[in-house]
């Protein structure tokens, strides 16, 4: 179907990415993005500065475009979300000119007049990519092939540890947040409770405790699922990205000042709303009160419903892309890197079909961008032909230096890896009801 375009759902950066491999492969390119401007969901935490700098941020094949614009290309320091998008995703955009195609959700994918069910001649019919405008206006764009670069953004995990919402959290909604706060200054005085023990967490936690420093009277709750948080800090000097090094270096410093109460082994089962605000009740009957608001900073899941009608390969446990679930498993790979992955490993059972980025990866929170631009890199050659260039691994991945993953609950009880069991570790409270001033906290790990 030489005549067809290749159809990207998604213009962040591995679905801009892709669209520049592609055309710089002289194939007729279409990217379909939600939102009103490429890199949408990039712009919601545009007020987060990235760990990874700007030379890990920009694809080569986007690059060798955009310069040829004139671009010149960010050399040193790390961006915020905002200028990711300003001084890169949105020239890139533009650079790609009419490929580009905002306003535009996709609500579903098959093969032409051929459900999931149906065999005869499945392989031979192009794909149907099903689009609805903001104005309700339904459209059907044919194409040889899809990549969807959709992402993970607008499905955050609910804060009940059981994956679902916990009870009362919908309820609960207008004191629940699953966003890294930008503004914090109206909590000042207030309690806050955070939890999740990812990255976004942290930003949260140091956030709201440069508020607590500021304001005495503010006070800052951290709820950890696993029984230490050891992990939670990352590898510090031990990892690559200087930035995430450093991020976890500024948390482990936080705890150590008292600055936030950490309690350990919170697994969220209910809230209830109290006049003296929100209370949050773990599942074994703790409970933390008086919570102005809850951030619920757990991770992301894909939204697989727009492609109920291919026939794709899932893990059962990450809902990642099966070829590749092996290598990025939180409950295997604690510590240390990622390996790339490319068009062999994110092969699906619909030929032609591709799901990259961080959509790949599922609910696994090991992404970095680098992924996935090797990641569109390797499917744009195998699309156009190039097996040699598909096969090829063009990446080193820097180490990681974070442990413990979502899957693991207590990753220093095994002794190995970057996280060994701590010597020394005293934290919060034995119960978590009721609350004291934080105690300061001891932590030295082997």
């Amino acid at each position: 179907m030489p005549d067809l375009p290749v159809v990207i759902i998604g213009a962040g950066p591995q679905g801009l990415a892709a669209a520049a491999h592609l055309a710089e492969r002289g194939i007729d390119v279409l990217v379909l993005e939600q939102g009103r401007s490429a890199g949408a969901a990039v712009s919601e935490w545009g007020h987060i500065r990235l760990f990874s700098a700007w030379p890990e941020l920009i694809d080569a094949a986007s690059r060798r475009l955009l310069e040829s614009t004139g671009w010149v290309t960010p050399t040193a320091g790390y961006p915020t979300g905002a200028e990711w998008v300003s001084d890169y995703l949105a020239p890139l955009a533009a650079a790609l000119g009419d490929r580009v195609r905002v306003d535009s959700t996709v609500t579903g994918v098959a093969r032409q007049g051929r459900d999931r069910v149906v065999d005869s001649g499945r392989r031979e019919q192009p794909f149907a990519v099903h689009t609805r405008d903001r104005h309700g206006t339904e459209g059907r764009i044919l194409a040889r092939a899809v990549i969807d670069a959709s992402g993970t953004w607008a499905r955050p995990n609910p804060a009940g540890a059981d994956g679902y919402p916990a009870l009362g959290e919908r309820s609960a909604s207008a004191l629940i947040s699953y966003r890294v706060p930008d503004g914090v200054s109206s909590f000042a005085g207030t309690q806050v409770a955070i939890i999740g023990a990812g990255h976004s967490a942290t930003h949260a936690v140091l956030k709201l405790t440069d508020l607590a420093r500021r304001h005495p009277g503010t006070r800052v709750t951290w709820l950890l699922r696993r029984s230490s948080p050891a992990g939670v800090v990352g590898g510090a000097a031990g990892d690559d990205l200087r930035e995430r090094a450093a991020l976890g270096i500024r948390a482990r410093r936080a705890i150590e000042s008292g600055a936030v109460d950490v309690v350990t082994g919170f697994r969220v089962a209910e809230f209830s709303q109290r006049d003296d605000g929100l209370t949050v009740i773990a599942d074994d009957g703790r409970s933390i009160t008086g919570s102005s608001r809850v951030f619920a900073l757990t991770g992301f899941r894909p939204d697989t419903e727009m492609l109920r009608e291919l026939r794709i390969d899932l893990d059962v446990s990450l809902e990642a892309v099966a070829g590749i679930a092996a290598e990025i498993d939180p409950n295997v790979h604690s510590c240390g890197s990622v390996k790339a992955t490319g068009a062999s490993e994110l092969m699906q059972p619909e030929l032609g079909f591709f799901i990259v980025g961080v959509k790949s990866y599922g609910r696994a929170p090991t992404f970095l961008a680098l992924t996935g631009y090797e990641q569109v890199r390797s499917v744009a050659a195998h699309l156009a032909g190039d097996h040699e260039a598909a096969a090829r691994n063009e990446l080193v991945l820097p180490e990681t230096g974070v442990c413990g993953g979502s899957g693991d609950f207590d990753p220093a009880s095994t002794g190995a890896g970057c996280c060994a069991a701590p010597s020394v570790l005293q934290i919060g409270h034995s119960l978590a009801t009721p609350l004291a001033p934080a105690p300061s906290l001891t932590l030295e790990t082997s």
